[in-house]
Order: C-alpha cells, then structure tokens, then sequence
C-alpha cells in the first residue's frame, strides 16, 4: 500500500501539483475511492488509519523532493502533531506555531463542537512546504463501533466556527447537535454570552457519504456503466488507432484494468467519486471484498506508474499521458455502453482467477476452483 500510495502521490504532484493533492485529500468520496484502489476493504473504516498510515510511512522521506508532510496518525501518535510541525517549520520557515493552533482547533472542534457520540482517535494534518494544510481525522462511537471521518482543508477555512469541513463521512445517526453550522450562530453568540439555557435550534446534519453494513460489494453500490467502460477497455480487443495506448503495450489485460482505475484516482474529476466501492475492482481488498488482492497485477501497476513518473522528471511524458488516456478512453465509452446483468458473475469470475495473480487475502492465498484443481491433478497421470 504504501508503494502505491507513493507512486499514486508523486503522479498527482507530478501533474497537477501538490496543492492538488492536499484538496483531494480533504475530499471524503475521493479518499475513500483510493482506499478502495490501494486494496483496503471498500466500506472499512480501516480505511483511514491504513490510508494514511502508508502514506504517512511512504511519503515523509520525500519531503524535500515532494514537499509535503503528513503528521500524527492513531492514538499516541496523534500527540507527536505539535512536534512534527515545529519540525517542518524548521525546515521550510513557516509558522510552526500557528499550525500547531490550527490542529488542536481542527480536533476540538470535532470532538466538541460537533456533538455526534464519536470521540477522535486519530489525528492526521498534512502540510505543505507553504504552509497549507489538510486534515483528516476519524471518531469512533464507542456502543455501536461505528466510525465517522471529518476532512478540512486550509484552503477553504473562512472560519473555524462556522461550516469548516469539506465533508463528514459515516452512517446517517439522525439529527445532532452540530454548533458549527450556519444555523447555529445564534447558540454560538449564546454561549458566548454565558447562556445557560440549551440552544434553541437542533442543527440540519452535514451531507455525509453513508457507507451500508454489509461487507460485500453489490451492483446497487457500483456505477455499472462506469465499471463496465473500464472492463470494456481492459478486456475487450481495441482498435490499432488507439495511438494513446500503444506505449503501454506489454502490459497485460488485467493490469489495464487496474491502471484505468488508478488514471481515475489521479486524474479523475471530483464528480466521478461518488461510488467508491467501483475502486474496488482495481486491487480487490484484503478481506476478500469483492475477490482477494492481486499481488502480482498489484506490482506491476506500481511499476508501471512509477516509470511513467521517473520519465516524467526527465521530460519524457508519453507514459504519463497514455495512463491519463486510459481514464478518457473509458469516460468516452460511457455514453454508449450499455451494461448487463452480469455483476454477480464478474464478480465470480474475479475470484476464480485470483490465484493466477497471486491472489491474497488476510486469510492467506487464493487457490484454484476445486474442479480445475481436480483437472489439473489428472492431466499429471
């Protein structure tokens, strides 16, 4: 994951910059989708701490050639944010202390302002070598286990009272008590005025991406025409005018469509992020969901990404570019494909070849259908 994580980084830096990576990084549907790309169960709220851990442990001693810093992480580690920033600060010039404010503000107002029953326990601020920043933080509700995700970005901050996020990400609990919204000045003013009496006005709840309980991938979680373009691209046998692809000859089928989810993840705009589980047909996940993780197709897409970007820094963008136009590629098909009902199947599929790729899960490793097992162990006699 953190091989990916880094050469998916240094291809967002590469293209776009590192501003843009710190504003995808502070939106949830994005962050989500590339949990699902990286391998991480698509629904988990493992997500997070294993997102960003990899990140954290991949991108750090780049910081000088990427600039970017990600600081703190889960339980204690989230105390040493003060400590990193003043480091960076002391390397770049900028203001330490003031990052340190915006961090303790950012966590404060999530575990208090924001009255939902989740209590933090994981602090993540990313910062760059000027001074902007992303948070991502999670909560966690201590009855139920359930988890809610918070992302702000510098950015778009006008105030740290009032409609600070760039999203909230967790299961629909209702209506809460949310002190940071709009609607809610007037408690605010209230407080400050030492009010004793509770505020008037229960606030409308953040728009939140919902994740369902189940563990499965399912056709209603999935946009199909999106995935089924993408499949088409991969499997299907494309016309030789299809100039962009030529310099990705050698890379096999299944590669393809794993690389066309990743140029998604990179190059995609925000408006494509809405069903993260689609990602998961990228690198599967680790607890089997939607099939077992192909290591080896895993491999070759860092390889490849990671060429394409070593390239890149020498002016050689061809690479670059014809990972971008897988993405396009597949977005083109879209207005004309049609798909059918065969998720289940595809699904299937994907699990019964997972061991020619060497397929694994937390469990272990994939192993062939019993039937071609059987097969296989006639043809030696």
């Amino acid at each position: 994951m953190s091989r990916l994580g880094l050469a998916i980084t240094e291809s967002i830096i590469t293209e776009y910059g590192k501003e843009e990576l710190l504003r995808r990084l502070s939106d949830p549907f994005w962050f989500q989708s590339l949990g699902a790309v990286m391998g991480m169960d698509w629904h988990s709220s493992g997500i997070t701490t294993s997102v960003m851990g990899a990140l954290k442990r991949a991108i750090n001693p780049h910081f000088k050639e990427l600039g970017i810093f990600i600081c703190g992480g889960k339980g204690k580690y989230s105390k040493q944010t003060p400590q990193e920033l003043l480091q960076i600060a002391d390397a770049t010039g900028v203001n330490g202390n003031e990052l340190i404010r915006y961090s303790k503000l950012s966590a404060k107002v999530d575990n208090t302002a924001v009255q939902d029953g989740f209590q933090l326990y994981t602090h993540n601020f990313i910062v760059s070598d000027a001074g902007e920043w992303t948070v991502v933080q999670q909560g966690m509700r201590t009855g139920d286990k359930t988890a809610r995700r918070y992302h702000w970005h510098s950015e778009n901050i006008r105030s740290f009272v009032e409609e600070p996020h760039t999203g909230i990400c967790g299961i629909n609990q209702g209506n809460i008590l949310n002190l940071t919204a709009t609607e809610a000045k007037k408690s605010r003013e209230g407080i400050l005025n030492i009010i004793t009496e509770d505020p008037k006005r229960i606030t409308e709840e953040f728009k939140r991406l919902c994740m369902p309980a189940h563990h499965d991938v399912r056709a209603k979680d999935v946009n199909l025409k999106r995935l089924g373009s993408t499949l088409w691209l991969a499997h299907e046998t494309l016309p030789v005018d299809f100039e962009e692809l030529l310099l990705l000859q050698g890379v096999g089928p299944r590669t393809i469509q794993s690389l066309a989810l990743v140029s998604e993840v990179i190059h995609g705009s925000p408006t494509r992020f809405k069903d993260p589980a689609r990602f998961s047909f990228a690198h599967g996940g680790k607890d089997g969901h939607p099939f077992p993780v192909p290591v080896r197709v895993y491999d070759e897409t860092i390889a490849t990404l990671k060429n394409a970007v070593q390239k890149a820094k020498l002016g050689l963008t061809d690479k670059s570019a014809a990972i971008k136009k897988l993405h396009e590629i597949s977005s083109r098909a879209e207005k004309d494909f049609i798909p059918n009902d065969n998720f289940d199947s595809l699904i299937q599929k994907e699990r019964e070849d997972s061991w020619k790729y060497g397929g694994r899960t937390v469990s272990g490793n994939a192993k062939p259908p019993k039937q071609l097992h059987r097969d296989n162990q006639l043809k030696l006699f």
